[in-house]
């Protein structure tokens, strides 16, 4: 064994341990490795720039950017209702088919999140019941297509960077609908009894409340609360009703709604889209003309002359070209109505705001500007809607070949951005850094693997005999180590360490090694038996009340089915010569 590999099987190996450990960052770790490579000239300066202009990295960014348009489209969170809708099973199968397709295409994080409100709140089934199959759901959409996961996309990078033909939008398909199919069969089968209704979380109380006003023609005079569809929308809770000099509270599901009622909520700020879908409901602040989707949250200062006065009395858009969308006091719950709220120093307020608020000199001696809140969907639902059309259409054209995907990409951010359906501060805020860092630096880690022999040596380890049973055990043996791997670290993280051992086990084999490279791509995809291995499963732990049992129990039979028809399905479709 030469020095140079003793040391890059060293610095592996420390890595692998830090990313177990989960102390410091992915891309810090990956990036400090490959400099410690660039340093010693195990890669030249020349070699390891070039990564940062390859063309599955440049297409990961750009997806993701586009993500931040697609994800604040409500279509899904709009189907939640009827998702759930009808007896276990059926509810099962809906709403696990409809996340699968949907994470398919989109960032399955934002999926889960916009889903995560419905289901909580929903009357026909327990959350405990309908998270975790949604959850699930979602991971196993990504591997139906190579936009489904950045970890598709990373793997995708790696192969280009090898020289190797870069994969098509749907080339991961034909194995991909074999274990959706599969796993969801299993869930649908055994979910009835392995997943027990529980009481709900109990929710922490948001202190923010936030009113909005029935306008004299609005349609949902003269219904009953439930009967508007007031009652259950996911994120934002109605509390009070104020009407004249009357407070109603609780409100009950068979009160009816009156022209003049102040309707008080409660719950995530961020989520004031979801009363702009009720025609003739006008949120305060927004007969202001100020953009609901541009808020900021700001602390009333000592010495301001907000202190002891009410927001009615305060004339915030003269003043700071801005208004107030709700209201927090510490752990208080405040109540009635908005504009009579005497504000004290210390109030928190989340303000809509003009474009010249930021240039108002008063700003400084009335508020402490905490940060901006980004409204997480958009308040105009025809904008969510054009959105999803137009990526759609390119995925239609990049699948007949008659565009090539990543020009079709940034033909459609462009269109975003020209028509105002993406701001440039908004992506600038969102580039993934991180991930950009972790692929760029693992094409540098993977070419130095190579170069010095140590994919190869980390194959013979890996296979130690089981070669001499056939091109079956090595991929076992590689996918089984890979799920390990995306267990117990992220699953970008494990793709790209395996992903050169893969190359590594094909030359010792003397095989194609696009079958051991879709072990690596699937495996990294398999993480269900723990709450750690993917961010969508922590998301759901408390509202869910899950435990560390429950992952086991539920997610154990998914990811072995998930281990078996990857194993039998691989070899057909990506064959070994």
């Amino acid at each position: 064994m030469t020095l140079p590999q003793i040391i890059v099987l060293i610095s592996l190996t420390w890595m692998i341990v830090e990313l177990v450990r989960d102390k410091k960052s992915p891309g810090v770790l990956f990036a400090g490795v490959a400099f410690l490579y660039l340093m010693l000239g195990y890669i030249s300066t020349g070699d390891a720039l070039k990564q940062f202009t390859n063309n599955g990295l440049i297409t990961v960014v750009v997806l993701l950017l586009l993500s931040i348009v697609l994800d604040k489209s409500r279509l899904l969170e709009m189907m939640a209702d009827w998702l759930v809708r009808g007896n276990y099973r059926w509810a099962l199968v809906k709403l696990y088919g409809a996340t699968a397709v949907y994470s398919a295409f989109l960032n399955n994080t934002a999926v889960v999140a916009s889903l995560l409100g419905p289901l909580k709140g929903n009357r026909e089934h327990s959350a405990s019941r309908l998270l975790m199959p949604m959850c699930f759901a979602a991971s196993l959409g990504g591997i139906l297509t190579l936009v489904g996961t950045s970890t598709n996309l990373l793997v995708n990078s790696l192969m280009v960077g090898q020289k190797m033909a870069p994969l098509q939008l749907f080339d991961l398909f034909p194995v991909g609908i074999l274990i959706v199919v599969a796993c969801g069969a299993v869930m649908v089968l055994l979910y009835p009894r392995l997943l027990k209704a529980q009481p709900p979380a109990e929710d922490t109380p948001s202190d923010y409340f936030l009113e909005a006003q029935v306008l004299p023609d609005s349609p949902l005079i003269g219904k009953t609360v439930e009967a508007a569809g007031l009652r259950n929308l996911g994120h934002l809770f109605l509390t009070e009703i104020v009407r004249g000099d009357n407070l109603i509270a609780p409100v009950e599901p068979d009160r009816f709604v009156q022209a003049g009622d102040l309707l008080v909520f409660t719950g995530d700020v961020t989520r004031v889209d979801l009363l702009a879908q009720f025609k003739g409901l006008r949120a305060h602040g927004h007969h202001d003309d100020l953009p609901l989707d541009n808020l900021v949250e700001v602390v009333v200062a000592a010495g301001s002359m907000l202190a002891r006065r009410t927001i009615r009395e305060v004339d915030f858009r003269a003043h700071f070209d801005a208004a107030v969308i709700a209201v927090r006091r510490g752990n208080e719950r405040l109540g009635g109505s908005l504009g009579n709220t005497r504000l004290e120093v210390g109030d928190a307020l989340v303000l809509a705001v003009g474009k010249d608020f930021e240039k108002r000199n008063n700003l400084g001696r009335n508020f402490v500007i905490v940060q901006q809140r980004e409204v997480q969907k958009f308040v105009n639902p025809n904008k969510g809607l054009y959105s999803m059309l137009g990526f759609i259409a390119v995925i239609a054209l990049s699948a007949f070949g008659v565009l090539d995907f990543l020009k079709g990409m940034l033909l459609l951010l462009t269109v975003f951005l020209f028509f105002g359906l993406a701001k440039v501060a908004d992506l600038r805020r969102n580039v993934p850094w991180e991930l950009i860092m972790i692929i760029a630096s693992s094409l540098v880690i993977s070419e130095v693997m190579i170069n010095t022999g140590v994919a190869k040596l980390m194959a013979t380890a890996l296979l130690g005999g089981a070669d001499s049973f056939g091109p079956y055990w090595a991929l076992a043996i590689l996918l089984i180590v890979t799920w390990i791997l995306t267990e117990l670290m992220s699953n970008n993280a494990a793709a790209a360490l395996a992903f050169p051992v893969a190359l590594g086990v094909a030359e010792q084999l003397g095989l194609s090694a696009t079958p051991f490279i879709m072990a690596v791509l699937y495996g990294a995809s398999c993480s269900f038996i723990t709450p750690y291995g993917y961010q969508t499963n922590l998301m759901i732990m408390a509202p869910g009340r899950y435990t560390m049992g429950d992952f086991v129990r539920t997610g154990t039979p998914v990811a072995l089915v998930f281990l078996g028809v990857a194993l039998a399905a691989i070899p057909v479709f990506f064959p070994f010569r």
